[in-house]
C-alpha cells in the first residue's frame, strides 16, 4: 500500500475480467491406482481423489507413456477438465533442475552440483550417458559458474536430468546483463517469460526482492526492467499464448530465475527476462506444459 501510494498506483490487486481465460483444474499428489480410464490419487492435503482418465489424455514419465503404465507411488502433477474430475495430461516424478553449476564429475553419467540460490541450498543431479548429448548441445558450456536449467524425474530422492529446460545462456551467472529502466509507474504491465519451480507454496517467486525482505543475499537481480516488491504482493499473471490469468502471491526469492536472460518461444517469442517462476500447480492452471517449461506472459499489479 506505501509502495502505491508513493509511485501513484492502484492499491487494489489485479482483477480478472471477462476477457482473462479461466484457469484450469490442477490437482498433485501420489497415485494409489490406475488403470487404462481411472487413476486414483491421494492429494497433497491427504484427500482421496477418483478422476476419469480421458481417451485423449497423455502422460509423461521420463518419456511419454501411456497412463496405465504410471507406476505406482509416483507423485504427479495432473491437468484436468470438468470442474477437476477428467484427467487430459499427467506428469509423473518430473522435476526442474534450475542452479548455478558449482562441479561436474564423471565421464559418461555425469555428476553435476548445482547452488540453487540462498533459499534452495545446493542440489546434487545426475546426467546420464543417454540424455548428455542432447543437454550438452543445449548446454555447451558444463562449467563451474555458469547457469544451468533441465527437467527430468526424481527417482528414489535422486534427481536424473533427461531434457534441457532452455538454452543456456552465454555469460556466467555473476555477468547478468544489464537490465532496461525498471517500472516508473507509467507500463501497467511487462512481458517477458514466465517459468515454473519445484515449490510447494501455491504461488509464484520473484527476482526483485528487498534482501532483507526475502532473507537471500542474491536477490535484485533481473534483465526484465522490473521492480522492486514485496513478499505477499499480488501479482496478476498472464498467459499470453492461451489468454488464462490469475492473481497470485509473491510466496518467495526468484534469484536464480533472474539470472536467465532468455526468451520463450512458445506461440511467438517473448522479450529476454524471466518475470516470475510458478508453481508447478499455479503453472498447470493456467495452461503451461511442464516439459516444455516456460509461457510468454505479461505480469502486473493491475
Amino acid at each position: 500500500m506505501l509502495a502505491a501510494a508513493a509511485l501513484g498506483r492502484d492499491a487494489e490487486p489485479a482483477r480478472l475480467t471477462a476477457d482473462d481465460g479461466m484457469t484450469l483444474h490442477a490437482v498433485s499428489g501420489e497415485i494409489l491406482d490406475v488403470s487404462p480410464h481411472l487413476i486414483i490419487v491421494e492429494d497433497d492435503e491427504g484427500v482421496e481423489r477418483r478422476l476419469v482418465i480421458a481417451p485423449w489424455a497423455t502422460a509423461w514419465h521420463g518419456e511419454p507413456v501411456p497412463p496405465a503404465d504410471l507406476p505406482i507411488g509416483a507423485h504427479v502433477v495432473i491437468r484436468a477438465l470438468r470442474a477437476g474430475t477428467v484427467v487430459e495430461r499427467i506428469w509423473a516424478n518430473i522435476t526442474r533442475m534450475t542452479g548455478i553449476i558449482l562441479s561436474v564429475t564423471g565421464r559418461q553419467d555425469l555428476t553435476v552440483e548445482l547452488d540453487a540460490g540462498p533459499h534452495r541450498g545446493r542440489r546434487t543431479i545426475v546426467i546420464p550417458y543417454r540424455s548428455s548429448g542432447r543437454i550438452r548441445v543445449r548446454h555447451p558450456q558444463l562449467e563451474p559458474g555458469y547457469l544451468f536449467d533441465a527437467i527430468g524425474l526424481m527417482d528414489g530422492g535422486a534427481a536424473t536430468a533427461c531434457i534441457p529446460a532452455t538454452s543456456q545462456p552465454p555469460y556466467r551467472a555473476k555477468a547478468v546483463p544489464p537490465s532496461p529502466p525498471a517500472y516508473r509507474g507509467v507500463q501497467s504491465k511487462i512481458s517477458g517469460a514466465a517459468a515454473w519451480a519445484d515449490f510447494p507454496e501455491h504461488g509464484v517467486t520473484y527476482p526483485m526482492l528487498e534482501e532483507a525482505d526475502a532473507g537471500c543475499g542474491m536477490t535484485g537481480v533481473s534483465c526484465a526492467g522490473l521492480p522492486y516488491l514485496a513478499i505477499g504482493s499480488t501479482l496478476f499473471v498472464r498467459n499470453v499464448c492461451d489468454g488464462r490469468a490469475n492473481a497470485l502471491p509473491i510466496v518467495g526469492c526468484g534469484c536464480i530465475a533472474g539470472r536467465f536472460c532468455d526468451r520463450c518461444l512458445e506461440c511467438g517469442t517473448s522479450p529476454r527476462g524471466r518475470l516470475v517462476e510458478l508453481s508447478a500447480t499455479a503453472y498447470v492452471e493456467l495452461g503451461g506444459d511442464l516439459v516444455k517449461g516456460c509461457f510468454n506472459a505479461r505480469v502486473g499489479l493491475g
